[in-house]
């Protein structure tokens, strides 16, 4: 990935670009001084600085979100392994087990972002990551269904803090227009998840009776050891906040600050040292958009998790067998973690985000009409249905919670926003453990009507989305200079509510 060319959406009226509105200073670390007389990065020396910030950023939380994916879904691998019918464990019982997970997954969502704030990113992320590799290897030791129910709930509050706290960190590391395709690759772990897991149920699954373990127990013990190793590996690799890492020299912290602070410049007032956390959490909490975001995501999520936890279940009963059915989840999230990076990288080089998510919800609504309409279509018609929905469904999420990071200015109010959005999505996680049931199968005519349903209001709220954010942008662009003087001194320190602020619609 290359170093990206930045054109900060700001307007010409009045702007104060100067020292005073460093994203780094309502950190409660020591900072490092940022010197102002540094002599600038020439090209090759931002390119070759981008390439290694790639590498030990969007690489390492691609592979942490990857495992995560795993560990969070490896459960419906394991349904195929007979853990149900090994621990006499009721179809109804394995269902409240997908839905209570997010119930500690949604309820530390917030606080885990303000903590990740607090103590910094790679000891954080660290513990978070190492207790979910711990918890996923507890599994292994479930005996009945009160043990199912007790390890998803922990399980959720494990990986509670990874995904929001990654949107988050992208923001404070990339400007809006260089977040697209990173977390489209970042999201794309998730599709490479789905391929690798199945490919390793497929395999692990083979050594039910080594050792006197069934299958499943080796499935969640072999999955959980890269988890932990990767957790401790976090705390040494991911670098801290950009004012305070040690990856970087003067000269790069110096000009990295900068074209960070030129890209928020629009909402400076609301990044200075000046102000208090209280009002940011004010204005997280009294924006519209947060709310109308997080009930979106809310649509979003009921599909995309429940693909996440149901696919292989849905693929056997087109008429798989059960190991046949584990390989075959493979190529669907192969075309999905294409389509995902080709559609972040486009909306990153059209600085466009609506379109492009309602897009691509509108394929994988296609595929989820076509699964309830053609049930009777045979087989391979149905897998290719199937392909459409799951990149649909998956893609349109990674440039959606892009494009909400890219709409919220300072640092507490986009840390607050991102983790809400994403507890919102969450609780469609929680929907999504109830949609597909027993007793729909083989042909899941409900669910996938369910689905289907759930993606077209997300398409009719996104391009809404869209339009205000694009009438507010016009507003702006058209505002008088006595109106424009009277918002500064209203919105001084209201970030994104500031007149020089311009939202990526």
């Amino acid at each position: 990935m290359a170093a990206d060319a930045i054109t900060p959406t700001t307007t010409t009226k009045q702007q104060d670009t100067s020292g005073s509105a460093s994203l780094s200073t309502t950190e409660s670390l020591q900072e490092k001084p940022i010197s102002k007389d540094a002599p600038p990065l020439t090209p090759g020396e931002w390119k070759r600085l981008r390439w290694r910030l790639d590498l030990r950023i969007v690489l390492l939380f691609a592979l942490l979100y990857m495992w995560s994916a795993m560990d969070r879904s490896n459960i419906g691998n394991a349904k195929l392994g007979n853990i149900l019918e090994d621990l006499d464990i009721p179809d109804s019982t394995y269902n409240v087990g997908m839905s209570i997970f997010f119930i500690g997954y949604i309820i530390f969502q917030v606080p885990s972002n303000l903590v990740l704030k607090k103590i910094g990113p790679n000891l954080w992320m660290s513990l978070l990551v190492t207790f979910t590799g711990i918890i996923v290897a507890c599994s292994a030791a479930i005996k009945n269904g009160a043990g199912l129910l007790a390890v998803r709930f922990f399980l959720g509050i494990a990986e509670t803090g990874l995904f929001p706290g990654t949107v988050y960190y992208f923001s404070i590391w990339y400007t809006r227009r260089e977040q697209g395709k990173r977390f489209s690759i970042y999201y794309a772990s998730a599709a490479v998840a789905g391929a690798v897991g199945g490919l390793l149920a497929y395999g692990i699954m083979r050594m039910d009776g080594v050792r006197g373990m069934h299958g499943w127990q080796w499935l969640f013990l072999l999955e959980a050891l890269p988890t932990i190793i990767l957790g401790i590996a976090t705390f040494f690799i991911l670098p801290g906040f950009p004012s305070t890492s040690k990856a970087l020299n003067e000269r790069e912290r110096a000009s990295l600050m900068k074209r960070l602070e030129t890209d928020w410049a629009a909402a400076a007032a609301g990044e200075d040292d000046t102000k208090s956390p209280m009002s940011e959490i004010r204005a997280a909490f009294t924006d519209w958009k947060m709310y109308h975001m997080a009930f979106t995501c809310f649509f979003g999520s009921s599909v995309f998790y429940g693909l996440t936890l149901f696919l292989p279940s849905i693929v056997r009963d087109m008429g798989f067998a059960n190991l046949e059915a584990q390989a075959m989840t493979v190529p669907p999230y192969v075309i999905a973690c294409i389509f995902m990076i080709l559609l972040g990288t486009d909306a990153d080089r059209r600085v466009e985000r609506g379109f492009h998510v309602a897009g691509s919800s509108f394929v994988g609504m296609l595929g989820f009409i076509l699964l309830a309409a053609c049930h009777d279509k045979g087989p391979v018609a149905l897998y290719i249905f199937a392909c459409m929905a799951v990149a649909g469904a998956y893609s349109q999420f990674s440039v959606f919670i892009t494009w909400a990071s890219n709409n919220f200015a300072g640092r507490t109010k986009r840390a607050i926003a991102t983790a809400f959005i994403a507890a919102g999505g969450n609780i469609g996680g929680a929907i999504a453990g109830q949609i597909y049931r027993a007793n729909d199968a083989p042909q899941y005519i409900r669910a996938h009507s369910v689905c289907a349903a759930f993606l077209c209001c997300h398409v009719i709220l996104v391009l809404l989305l869209k339009y205000m954010l694009h009438r507010i942008n016009k507003q702006r662009d058209n505002m008088s200079i006595d109106k424009y003087d009277a918002a500064c001194k209203r919105y001084e320190q209201a970030s994104d509510w500031h007149p020089d602020f311009r939202y990526i619609t």
